[in-house]
């Protein structure tokens, strides 16, 4: 179950990779023309309009998106079945169709039904992982040769167009109660305000280790619980000074908390590794402050010193409290760095994001003095406080994407070990024959960290350049 919930993390990423296009496209046009949202020029509403086709439709992006991320082979058959069961269910569960079959005025329809419709993340994941199960079931069955030519991938469009039909008359019963249940769980942290943001910050961050965030992100960002934060900035559709509050605390530490972080690792390593934390330092530093990627700096140090990633936990909450007590709002369509945070800013419904960078300033300093004490303090082994063989420095110093992926092949037991290779965003994510063959002090020398959350399971930290490692391991494989 667990395995099955991280391949749902990961496939949500291949939508979610779309949203910078929309964030860029938008906050271009809303630069040019801040106070007419498009209405002062052309070109700003021309930018603006075709950024919001995408922000619009986020609901059939994530059925094609899941169905083929999800897909065994990755084909464009399962994004294409996606396509289809998501019509099927949106025409079937449109208000003005659910008032025909249920014989009801349209008036009567529930508030629910009023969701299914292009905007709806949930039941386009739904959809999507649906059709993904189809695809990976029906991909290779071969018809009688009278009907040969719907064999295969051809037939996964019609069987999911069949099965759609089933699920769709089970949300006619289901939809409502579920609707209903998610919209309460989103309404109780909205009724918590700035607690609120805290709590989910404080959450996003713990769950990183496991690659679950992805699902608790959807409730707030998307529109699964009637928040959809991110899609109600993007869309100037909310309260300035409220809407975004799930996403503007991010900044100060993904900008400059993080920051803080890694420069504490560089005062507090030894003499002799320095040199190459500062590196290694440097690289995630900027990944985090620029694009907002902060895992390479995470599993840097959560798993040598958990206590020390719990306090990052914590801070990250206090910011989130703190923007949204404050009402300092930026958005992100991708993370909370430095170009995100420049789109965002002239939003009609930005309110004083430059203070997020005075309170990043603060982080960076708060960041940088408590990791520095409670490192000294108890004696972690963070980044550069290990003692390190000179086999060990001399591999880091990979020179290519391919001489990483033959390492990361060498120390996870060879090509005989290797199921299936595939990644997210950051993450190499493998399934293998044995993970006790798994090199993990290997893997840590050329990569930022590695997990195992199952027997066959293993997930290596790479960073940004994951899908040039991704590839050259599968050509060695």
């Amino acid at each position: 179950m667990f395995s099955y919930l991280q391949k749902i993390g990961k496939a949500l990423m291949v939508p979610v990779a779309v949203l910078p296009a929309a964030a860029i496209l938008m906050g271009i046009g809303y630069w040019i023309d801040p106070a007419g949202w498009g209405a002062n020029s052309q070109l700003a509403g021309f930018l603006i309009k075709a950024g919001a086709s995408i922000i619009d439709s986020m609901g059939i992006l994530f059925a094609v998106g899941v169905a083929y991320g999800m897909s065994k082979d990755k084909n464009g058959a399962a994004a294409l079945a996606g396509l289809v069961g998501f019509l099927v269910v949106t025409t079937l569960l449109n208000p003005g169709t659910v008032a025909m079959l249920k014989g009801i005025d349209a008036s009567e329809v529930p508030a629910a039904f009023g969701k299914i419709n292009n905007g709806n993340q949930f039941v386009g994941i739904l959809v999507g992982v649906i059709t993904s199960a189809l695809y990976n079931r029906f991909k290779d069955v071969e018809l009688h040769k009278a009907l040969s030519f719907f064999s295969g991938r051809r037939l996964v469009p019609i069987v999911t167009a069949a099965t759609m039909i089933v699920v769709s008359f089970a949300l006619m019963i289901v939809w409502p109660i579920l609707f209903n249940g998610l919209v309460a769980f989103g309404t109780s942290f909205i009724g918590l305000g700035s607690m609120g943001a805290a709590l989910y910050g404080f959450l996003n961050r713990l769950l990183i280790p496991v690659g679950l965030h992805h699902a608790l992100n959807s409730v707030f960002w998307f529109d699964v619980a009637g928040i959809n934060d991110l899609g109600n900035f993007w869309a100037s559709n909310g309260t300035r000074g409220v809407t975004g509050m799930y996403m503007a605390g991010f900044f100060p530490i993904m900008m400059f908390g993080l920051v803080g972080a890694a420069a504490a690792f560089v005062k507090t390593a030894k003499p002799e590794n320095k040199n190459k934390i500062k590196s290694i330092m440097l690289a995630a530093g900027f990944a985090t402050f620029f694009t907002g990627v902060t895992e390479p700096m995470e599993f840097a140090f959560m798993f040598v010193a958990p206590g020390l990633y719990l306090v990052h936990a914590i801070l990250t909450g206090i910011s989130l409290f703190i923007a949204s007590s404050m009402h300092w709002i930026a958005g992100f369509g991708f993370s909370a760095g430095l170009v995100d945070l420049v789109l965002s800013s002239r939003m009609p419904l930005a309110n004083m994001p430059y203070m997020l960078v005075v309170q990043g300033l603060v982080f960076a300093a708060i960041y940088y003095f408590s990791f520095v004490f409670i490192i000294e303090k108890f004696d972690l082994k963070t980044p550069g406080r290990e003692e390190a063989t000179e086999e060990e420095a001399e591999e880091r110093k990979v020179s290519s994407h391919s001489e990483k992926a033959g390492l990361i092949l060498a120390y996870i037991g060879g090509r005989d070990n290797i199921v299936n290779v595939d990644n997210c965003a950051t993450r190499l994510r493998l399934e293998v024959k044995d993970n006790s063959l798994v090199d993990d002090a290997g893997i840590k020398r050329v990569a930022s960290g590695v997990l195992k959350p199952g027997k066959t399971s293993v997930q290596i930290i790479v960073g940004p350049t994951v899908e040039f490692v991704a590839d050259e391991l599968k050509k060695l494989v």
